[in-house]
Formats: structure tokens, C-alpha cells, sequence
């Protein structure tokens, strides 16, 4: 199973290398192709959501190994935790980004990674942090800026939050960052190495791609819809029928269309909601940024409770 899920990855990460460079060549020669921000925003709700839309399923066997038969109470807490993140966002928001930016580094190097490895270690959890910042920090080098305009757009506005990126700027702290990336793809990359283990290789290049290239929304899109979301739902659609990918796929959208489409209405209304007396691109960067805040703790909270309980 394992290997056939290494295998279909390598043949997405080539597809989606290639895809990328031609992309990349069409915005070189006309500079003013872009994705707007509701193109954003629509993948991001729809092919960018539905990957972690059967949390449900995951909850339930989660509650099972605690021999809880109140199925209400994993949407309870998962709808809490979601909550508290938007309300602690709104109170603290510089420390609440830092901590997400953290957490999300962690979480793409993981599971973009993972099925690759078979010895886990705290070391490959570490690699993996350092894999993932790459999403985080290629941005902020190639696109400072940009990406700062952003950050003031989410209710950053702290003066102390801008001085510790100025320092960081200075001291050339986002290069050694990226360097430590650059490190750790290789180490895993080269770590009992195998064919398969390109993808690692194909994926690093593809994300310096499209920050070199894009805007940072446009970006991370591509890289979050079209590389993140479709490995993810790749190993779930594997999971669900081992022998045919095309049956998984068809139950796996089947089941995942009930929650991706609450979410979506969920976020739409929360973009009218703010829209009322807000500029549009500035409320669809709240509604992307700080939803997927909201959703990205509690489906990692989720990932880790399983994965340590049926150990």
C-alpha cells in the first residue's frame, strides 16, 4: 500500500513540476497574468478544504478508541477549538500568526513528506519542520513586501511584530532559514535514498518556482490546492479502495462534498460579514488566512490524537 502510494506521488510531483515551469513561462511573457483573490479563494474552499473534509471519519474512530459512543461530541469540540483560534486570532494576532506559521511549516513537511519515510524518528520531525518552512519563508525573500502588505491586512498591526521581521531582514535570518530547508530536502532526499524520493527533490524546485514567479497568494494557492490538498486526498482516496485509485477517488469526493460545502457557506458568509465595510481583497485574505487557521489546529489536533492512540 505504502509503495503504491509512493509511486502515484512521484508521477503527481512530476505532473505538478512541469504544470508549474509552464506556468511559470506564461507569467514570465505576459506579467499581468495572475489569479485574483476570489480565484483564490474558491480553490482554496473547494479543492483546498475538501482535503481534510473527512475529519469526521477520522473523529469517529478517534472517539471509538476511547469507547465514546457520542459521535455530537467530536463536532462539538472540533467547531470550539475552530472558534477559539478566529477569537484568540482577534485578540492576539501577531503571536496567534507566529504560532501558525510554526505549526503549518510542521504540518506541510509532514505530510508532504511522510509516506516516504519508514523509520521515524524525532530527527525526521525536526527535518520535516524544516522542509516546511520553505512555504513559509520563500515568500517573505522573494516578496517581502508583498508579503508584509498581507500581514497588515490580517490585523497585524503590532509595532513590535515589524521590528522583529526588520531584524530578521537585516540579519539575513529568512536566508539561513531557507538554507536549513535547503538541508533538510537533501538529508531526506538522500537519507536511504530511492527512486521515489525524487518527489522531494521535484517538490522543493516547484515551490522556489512559484514564489520566484507569483505573488504570494497566487503561490501558495497553486501549492496548497494542487500539491498539499491532492496528496492528501491521494492517501485517503488510497485508503478507501487500495485497489482501484479512480473508486477511491469517486467515494472519497462523495463523502467529502457534505463538509466542504458547509465550509464553504460557513466562509462566505463570514466574507459578507466582513466585506460590509471592508475593502473585497482585504476581506477574502482574512477569510483564507485565518479560516484555514481555524481549521488547520483542530485537523492537526485530530491527525495527532489518532496517530498516538492507535500506536
Amino acid at each position: 500500500m505504502n509503495y503504491k502510494i509512493q509511486k502515484i506521488n512521484l508521477n503527481h510531483s512530476f505532473i505538478f513540476f512541469l504544470v508549474v515551469n509552464i506556468f511559470s513561462i506564461l507569467v514570465f511573457k505576459f506579467s499581468n497574468l495572475d489569479f485574483s483573490t476570489i480565484l483564490c479563494l474558491f480553490l482554496i474552499l473547494t479543492i483546498g478544504v475538501s482535503h481534510g473534509s473527512l475529519d469526521h471519519i477520522k473523529g469517529k474512530k478517534l472517539l471509538e478508541l476511547f469507547n465514546i459512543q457520542k459521535t455530537y461530541l467530536f463536532f462539538l469540540i472540533y467547531i470550539i477549538v475552530a472558534l477559539a483560534i478566529i477569537f484568540i486570532w482577534v485578540l492576539f494576532p501577531s503571536l496567534t500568526l507566529l504560532l501558525f506559521l510554526i505549526v503549518a511549516s510542521y504540518h506541510f513537511g509532514k505530510e508532504d513528506t511522510e509516506f516516504l519515510i519508514i523509520n521515524k524518528s524525532y530527527l525526521s520531525e525536526i527535518l520535516y519542520f524544516f522542509k516546511g518552512s520553505l512555504i513559509i519563508l520563500t515568500p517573505l525573500y522573494f516578496h517581502l513586501q508583498d508579503t508584509v502588505n498581507i500581514f497588515k491586512l490580517l490585523l497585524i498591526d503590532n509595532e513590535v511584530f515589524y521590528s522583529i521581521l526588520s531584524f530578521i531582514e537585516a540579519n539575513r535570518i529568512i536566508d539561513i532559514g531557507i538554507l536549513f530547508s535547503t538541508l533538510s530536502s537533501i538529508f531526506l532526499f538522500l537519507n536511504k535514498f530511492e527512486i521515489k524520493k525524487f518527489s522531494i527533490f521535484l517538490d522543493y524546485f516547484s515551490i522556489i518556482i512559484l514564489n520566484y514567479f507569483l505573488s504570494p497568494l497566487t503561490a501558495f494557492t497553486i501549492y496548497f490546492c494542487f500539491l498539499h490538498s491532492i496528496r492528501h486526498s491521494i492517501s485517503l482516496a488510497v485508503e478507501l479502495d487500495g485497489s482501484s485509485l479512480v473508486n477511491g477517488f469517486k467515494i472519497f469526493i462523495k463523502m467529502a462534498i457534505p463538509l466542504t460545502i458547509l465550509t464553504g457557506v460557513f466562509c462566505l458568509i463570514s466574507l459578507y460579514l466582513l466585506n460590509s465595510g471592508n475593502n473585497l481583497d482585504s476581506s477574502v485574505l482574512k477569510v483564507i488566512f485565518i479560516g484555514l487557521a481555524s481549521l488547520t489546529f483542530p485537523h492537526i489536533l485530530l491527525e495527532y490524537l489518532l496517530e498516538k492512540n492507535e500506536k
